[in-house]
């Protein structure tokens, strides 16, 4: 079995794109992308196989890929962006999601980011929020359902998305900003809280045992996540962090 990382190329009108919790400041095009081969080059290095996709021309956040689809061993599917600005990602990770899986989608009027759905096990968390609707929820619960899987929406208020307040960093544990989702429906795992002044701090991405995560941008959680004997793999995504973006936003990991 053979670990894949599907990514996308940052598009120059990365400074245009959809804004929700944060002010516009500029970014640096020429930094993101080096950010941005760095991550991949981390992804090759701990063995997966890097995947990418050019960047679609005006698409200002087609890097987070992570968006487009939820990727299961049993079928990949394609979601419909609570951003319309958003919706035409889709059509160009489509083809290359067709070569591993079998594909479904989210359609009208469900709306799904792929940023709001964290699978642990065969438990989906889904994010109620300002770009996932109880109709894109319902649709992927409908159509993972026949593969064993489960649906819990989860209401997320005070952020982007799901994964801004919750991501797992090792079997049976989440990383959580306990300020920006509930944490009773995550009862049955180990909470690691971020460091109260650290609020962006709980997005991290666990790819075979070992968490990549943008150490000098939360220190203080990096050390709590450190201190639990976790293998950290430090990544720079400033300039993405400009653009609303995270660790787990920019790849579509699957075995193949």
């Amino acid at each position: 079995m053979t670990l894949t990382a599907i990514t996308r190329d940052v598009d120059p009108s990365i400074s245009h794109c959809e804004l929700t919790y944060q002010s516009r400041v500029e970014i640096e095009y020429a930094l993101a992308v080096e950010q941005h081969r760095r991550y991949q080059a981390v992804l090759s290095e701990i063995g997966c196989e890097v995947v990418t996709i050019p960047a679609a021309q005006g698409l200002a956040d087609c890097v987070f890929i992570e968006d487009t689809a939820i990727v299961l061993d049993e079928v990949a599917v394609l979601c419909r962006p609570g951003a319309a600005s958003r919706r035409p990602e889709v059509a160009g990770v489509e083809p290359v999601l067709r070569r591993f899986r079998t594909l479904a989608s989210i359609q009208s009027p469900g709306t799904l980011d792929g940023g709001d759905l964290l699978r642990v096990g065969k438990t989906i968390y889904a994010g109620l929020s300002t770009r996932s609707n109880q109709s894109g929820i319902d649709q992927l619960r409908a159509i993972v359902s026949d593969h064993g899987y489960t649906v819990t929406a989860v209401t997320t208020p005070s952020c982007l998305h799901l994964k801004s307040a919750v991501s797992q960093v090792a079997p049976g544990t989440l990383l959580v900003n306990p300020e920006w989702v509930g944490t009773e429906v995550f009862k049955d795992y180990q909470l690691i809280e971020v460091d109260p002044e650290e609020a962006h701090a709980a997005n991290a991405l666990l790819v075979a045992g070992n968490v990549i995560y943008p150490t000098a941008a939360f220190p203080r959680t990096a050390s709590r996540l450190a201190a639990l004997g976790l293998t950290l793999l430090p990544v720079d995504v400033s300039e993405l962090q400009k653009a609303e973006g995270a660790v787990t936003c920019c790849s579509l990991i699957l075995n193949t």
